[in-house]
């Protein structure tokens, strides 16, 4: 029974250290979270099935070769490695994203670092996101205007449209200019996403 009051670097340590059962407990504790995160990308039953099943292959290929130290973050470093699976899936199948979920799973940066940004990385974010706030200022008004009402006020993309007046369809688009204007801006003023 005491299991499930473990934390889960204590899981984690035990899983590596031989105990299979760990992972178990792991996978079922978060389960619900990262299944969800997956469904409201893809909006497929199985293919967020598969999906899920990856991840925590991948998982689990990590802890057996011992090359996970993330201390403790252990759920978002699983989330991020759904998140790099979600990316593959799109590119792969040349399909659009679907960003709009209201699970307050949508983050600046697991948008613009794709594979690029690993867990560890989130440390950082302080101090990067008061750069980007200020290239954010440079967008268009009507991009930077979904921008800020998507990352900052956490609305769905309804409200958005709601509240500016166009189709839901056009408000994802200035979502997705801004995005590709906000990571071109990264790249010329060498903002560091990854340490």
């Amino acid at each position: 029974m005491g299991n499930t009051n473990l934390i889960d670097s204590k899981l984690v340590s035990q899983y590596v250290a031989g105990d299979e059962n760990s992972i178990g407990i792991l996978i079922e504790r978060h389960q619900q979270r990262v299944f969800s995160f997956i469904f409201s990308k893809v909006y497929d039953k199985d293919v967020s099935n598969d999906i899920f099943q990856d991840t925590f292959v991948k998982v689990i290929k990590t802890l057996k070769a011992g090359k996970y130290n993330e201390e403790g973050k252990f759920l978002p470093w699983v989330m991020r490695i759904a998140h790099n699976l979600v990316i593959d899936y799109f590119r792969k199948g040349n399909r659009i994203p679907k960003f709009d979920n209201n699970n307050g799973e949508f983050d600046i940066f697991s948008v613009l670092s794709d594979d690029s940004l690993n867990a560890e990385s989130q440390i950082i974010k302080g101090q990067v996101e008061t750069d980007i706030r200020k290239l954010v200022d440079q967008l268009p008004d009507d991009q930077r205007e979904v921008l800020l009402m998507r990352m900052y006020n956490e609305m769905s993309f309804k409200d958005i449209s709601e509240n500016t007046g166009v189709s839901i369809n056009t408000a994802l688009g200035r979502m997705r200019y801004a995005l590709i204007n906000l990571r071109k801006l990264i790249e010329k003023h060498q903002i560091v996403l990854t340490n």
